[in-house]
C-alpha cells in the first residue's frame, strides 16, 4: 500500500468485536535528538528516523502497541522501534500501547535506529494474531 492508503481492520471474534482503520503517513529519516541512535543500535552510522501512524476505531475498541511495528529493508532485515525516548523525539510521538474506542484515534511518530545510507522498503504491521503483516512502501528520498 502506498503511503496514506487506509487498512480497514477488523476483529470477527464475537466476544471483542472491533472494527477500525490504520494508516502510514509519513516516514522521515535523519532527525537529530540528544540521544544517539548509533549508540542505541550499537552500531556506528545509524541515525534516527520515524513513521507517523494513525489508528482509529469505528466500533468497538481495540489495544495494541509498538511492538507490531518494523521497518523492512530489502536484503530481507528488519528493525524494531526504538526503546527509548527523548524529550526532543519528534511529536506527538505514538504511544508505546493504546486503546482506541469507536469515535476515537491515536497517531504519531514512531522512532527507529537505522542504518544511515540505507533506506528502508517498507513499514510492516504485524500484530499478534495476524498471519500476514500489512505493509506501506516507503517511498523513494
Amino acid at each position: 500500500m502506498a503511503f496514506g492508503t487506509t487498512w480497514r481492520v477488523q476483529n470477527t471474534d464475537p466476544a471483542k468485536p472491533f472494527e477500525g482503520s490504520l494508516t502510514v503517513l509519513d516516514y522521515k529519516q535523519g532527525f537529530t535528538s540528544v540521544g544517539k541512535a548509533s549508540e542505541e543500535a550499537g552500531e556506528p552510522g545509524y541515525v534516527w528516523a520515524y513513521a507517523d501512524l494513525k489508528l482509529c476505531g469505528t466500533r468497538g475498541s481495540y489495544t495494541d502497541n509498538t511492538t507490531s511495528w518494523t521497518l523492512y529493508y530489502g536484503d530481507g532485515g528488519r528493525i524494531n522501534p526504538s526503546s527509548s525516548t527523548y524529550s526532543d523525539f519528534p511529536k506527538p510521538e505514538f504511544p508505546f500501547e493504546v486503546t482506541v474506542t469507536a469515535g476515537k484515534c491515536a497517531r504519531g511518530k514512531l522512532a527507529f535506529a537505522v542504518p544511515g545510507t540505507e533506506r528502508p522498503e517498507s513499514v510492516l504491521y504485524q500484530p499478534d494474531g495476524l498471519d500476514e503483516p500489512r505493509e506501506w512502501i516507503v517511498p523513494k528520498a
